[in-house]
This record gives structure tokens, C-alpha cells and sequence, in this order.
């Protein structure tokens, strides 16, 4: 049986569903003999901001029970640099690149956009405003309706891309941000980034991060993903979404298809099998095959209740 596994978020169509989520897979290139890039439905890159940025010190990040705690800092080499040295190879071996954007202050995040925009072989974007484990930036704009609207909509104005808002399940109103990003003008929203957490080492009665706190993700956070994007789903049941969150096999993959997804990303995986995505995409395609699913766009939204 052949399954047509193809998928669209908004106008974006993609060969496959699956995709490497920010931070977890570089800027493309760095797993090419483990999992090629242009295999994958997408790639979305580390978070960019207008200059390098060097993070947060270490230690930043620590191992839990069902996943793992960062503190990264969105350390990144900078949009020139990703421009110059990663873009052009990816759009040569066929790849389909999402850039994550990052900026402390609004004109940032559009300064990345507009660089980008001269560059080949780019996609789309994919606004962070989420990221638990910084000062500046990032969760300031996710949980503020009034300020993530307005982000939106600058960004908006710098590309005729497709433009994706990672939203934050740390916001008080998750719903009220998913609303204000579409009126800002997001083709998609991507949910969830990763749950504001903490380790403490009972020996040195410290935490183990230098910053104390940092973001939870894997296995551990896919029960409130999927219910997360499954609000998000029936409050805005025509808006494209794609799920992030613990994933870890196929069926994962179709729990998060059959909530409202019309794609996933895979992250914390990746650190503990680089070629994850690809085993992922395959045991997909066997289920797909054992349901007697022949386009994988019909599960999407498909769950049965109430």
C-alpha cells in the first residue's frame, strides 16, 4: 500500500509531516550523515537573532527522568553568519527551511526577517516568543496578547513568507496569545516550547543550572502538549498548527495529527538518537499502512470526541 504522507501548514506544502524542532538540530547541516535534512518534512533552524549571542554560563543543562532541562540562552552564531555559511547548502540539497527568529526588541526579530529575506532557499519563519530561559525577548512577547499582536504584525509587514508563531504554555492565556498572533497576521502557530522548570543538586543544595530555572522538554511534557494544542484546535479550528512536545514514535506522531497538528517537529529525541526524525517518519508510514490510511491528511483534526 502506498500512503501519500504530504501535508500542508497553511500555504507551506511539505513532502512529510515531520520535522527537526529549533535548537535541536543545529543549522541543517550539522547531522548530514545521520539524518539528511532534505529527508525530513522541514528543518527549522536554532534561533537567530541580529548578532551572536554567546548564552547563558554553564552548567545549562540537565537530564530529568522523562526528558530534559535547558538553559541554553539562545546562543546562536548570528543571521549573517547562517546566511553566509548554511543557507545556500541547504537550499542546494533540496531542504525546506523554517528560521527561527529571536530578538530582544521588536525591530530585531523583523531585522533578522529582512536579512533573511536576501538569502535563498527559505520558507519561512518561525517567531519565538517562548523561550523560558531568557531576560530579554522571548516569553515578554508570548504572554502579552497587546505585544505579541503587534510583533506579529511587523513581521508580517518584512515578508510575503510563511510565518509561524511558537506560542508558550507558560502563558497565562494561551488561547488569548494563539487569537492575538493570527490577528498579528501568523499563517500557523507551533505549540508548545518548553515548560518553565527546575533540578536542585541535594548534595551541594544548589540548582544544578547556573540560571536556577530553565525549559523542560520531552517525553514529560507530551500530555500537556497534546492537550494544549487540542484547546488551541477547537478555539481556531481552521488555523494550521504544528505540534512540538515529547515526541518520540509514530503514534506519537498521530496523536498529536489526530488533536489538530498538521505537522510535528521533533526535538529532544534528536540528542539521544540523532536519526530519530527518520525512525519516526517510518513507523509513521507503518502505521499509516496497518490502518489502511492512504493520505496521512485524513487523520488530521480526526480525533472522536465528545
Amino acid at each position: 500500500m502506498r500512503v501519500d504522507l504530504s501535508t500542508a501548514v497553511g500555504a507551506l506544502t511539505l513532502a512529510n509531516p515531520v520535522m527537526a524542532a529549533s535548537g535541536t538540530f543545529g543549522y541543517g547541516l550539522d547531522l548530514l550523515d545521520l539524518c539528511p535534512p532534505e529527508c525530513l518534512g522541514a528543518v527549522v533552524t536554532k534561533g537567530l537573532s541580529p548578532a551572536p549571542r554567546a548564552g547563558n554560563p554553564t552548567p545549562r543543562i540537565v537530564e530529568t527522568a522523562a526528558g530534559m532541562i535547558n538553559a541554553i540562552g539562545l546562543q546562536n552564531i548570528g543571521v549573517e553568519a547562517f546566511c553566509q555559511e548554511a543557507a545556500g547548502e541547504l537550499a542546494r540539497r533540496g531542504a525546506t527551511v523554517i528560521v527561527n527568529v529571536f530578538g530582544e526588541r521588536p525591530e530585531q526579530y523583523r531585522a533578522v526577517i529582512e536579512r533573511c529575506e536576501r538569502a535563498e532557499g527559505i520558507a519561512g519563519y518561525e517567531l519565538n516568543v517562548s523561550c523560558p530561559n531568557v531576560d530579554h525577548g522571548g516569553m515578554e512577547f508570548g504572554h502579552d496578547p497587546h505585544q505579541l499582536e503587534a510583533l506579529t504584525a511587523l513581521c508580517r509587514a518584512a515578508t510575503s513568507k510563511s510565518l509561524w508563531v511558537k506560542l508558550s504554555p507558560n502563558a497565562p492565556d494561551l488561547v488569548g496569545t494563539a487569537h492575538a498572533a493570527v490577528a498579528g497576521g501568523a499563517d500557523a502557530l507551533t505549540l508548545i516550547n518548553t515548560l518553565r522548570a527546575m533540578a536542585i543538586d541535594p548534595y551541594r543544595r544548589r540548582p544544578v543550572l547556573a540560571t536556577a530555572f530553565g525549559g523542560l522538554s520531552g517525553p514529560a511534557i507530551k500530555p500537556i502538549a497534546l492537550r494544549m494544542l487540542y484547546e488551541v484546535h477547537c478555539a481556531l479550528p481552521t488555523v494550521p498548527l504544528v505540534g512540538i512536545g515529547g515526541i518520540e514514535t509514530g503514534s506519537d506522531v498521530v496523536e498529536f495529527l489526530l488533536a489538530g497538528a498538521s505537522a510535528v517537529q521533533v526535538g529532544t529525541a534528536i540528542f539521544r538518537h540523532p536519526a530519530a526524525p527518520l525512525r519516526i517518519l517510518s513507523e509513521l508510514e507503518d502505521f499509516c499502512v496497518a490502518q489502511k490510511v492512504g493520505e496521512l491528511r485524513a487523520l488530521i483534526g480526526g480525533l472522536r470526541w465528545p
